[in-house]
This record gives C-alpha cells, sequence and structure tokens, in this order.
C-alpha cells in the first residue's frame, strides 16, 4: 500500500481529548486547532486557531499554555494538530494560519477567540472583482 504524502502537512490528529496533550511529541511545528465538543449535536466548534514556529518549543507546548489560559483554558476540551514537514518555512507556516483565520474573520458563529485582524498580506493579493482575474496583470 502507497503512503500517503501531501506537500504541506506531514501527519495530523484531529479532535483529541485535552487530556491527551502531554502524549504529543515535543517540538511538532504546523497549525493547530482548539474545540469544544458538543455532545448533543456530536459536533466540535473551533474555537481558535494558532500556529507553533520551529524553534518555539513546538504546539505542545502552545497547547500547555491554552490550558493555563484564564481566557481560553475552560472554552475548549479537544484539540487538533496539523504537522507541517520540516521543509516547510516559518513563512510558509504563517500563511497556513492566516488563510484559516481570515475563514472565521467575518463568521457570527466563530467563537471571539477566532476573531482575527485582517492577515496583511493576503489583503495584498486580494482582487475584489473575479472578472479582472483573467485579465493580464490582475493576478
Amino acid at each position: 500500500m502507497k503512503e500517503p504524502h501531501l506537500p504541506l502537512v506531514r501527519r495530523c490528529a484531529q479532535w483529541v481529548p485535552k487530556s491527551e496533550i502531554q502524549n504529543l511529541p515535543r517540538g511538532v511545528h504546523g497549525i493547530y486547532a482548539l474545540h469544544r465538543f458538543r455532545p448533543k449535536l456530536m459536533k466540535y466548534d473551533v474555537v481558535y486557531i494558532g500556529m507553533a514556529k520551529v524553534g518555539k518549543g513546538g504546539i505542545r507546548k502552545r497547547l500547555f499554555g491554552h490550558c493555563r489560559s484564564k481566557r481560553r483554558a475552560n472554552l475548549w476540551s479537544h484539540f487538533s494538530v496539523f504537522e507541517v514537514w520540516p521543509n516547510i518555512s516559518k513563512a510558509q507556516v504563517e500563511e497556513l494560519e492566516g488563510l484559516f483565520r481570515e475563514i472565521y474573520r467575518k463568521d457570527r458563529r466563530a467563537n471571539r477567540l477566532n476573531k482575527q485582524k485582517k492577515f496583511g498580506s493576503l489583503q495584498d493579493v486580494r482582487v475584489k472583482n473575479i472578472r479582472l482575474w483573467g485579465q493580464a496583470g490582475t493576478g
């Protein structure tokens, strides 16, 4: 059986109970999400999206920080981790995080912790009129 390969994501774990953080290896970098499990609906609401850069302690350290946070600690019950390959740069991880946060930026149902400022770099490539996409020089 051929092993799956994605160019950005090396491996992931989704909807893992908060009690399992200590089982996540140190130094894993990439994107993570904090979730609140809704048992009646059997759904996991996204509470927060974050990232861990290379050399900053990894996602495990960030998750433990969220556990100690007065603002976030009681708002989430599960987490998801999307580890990127070692060759993925800090800038690429930041772009991924910015993209995910931008998706939630104006969602009225998104948790208040997900409300983010604009992802500036994305605004630099934003074209409001998609009819212009097909024209030369407009990206």
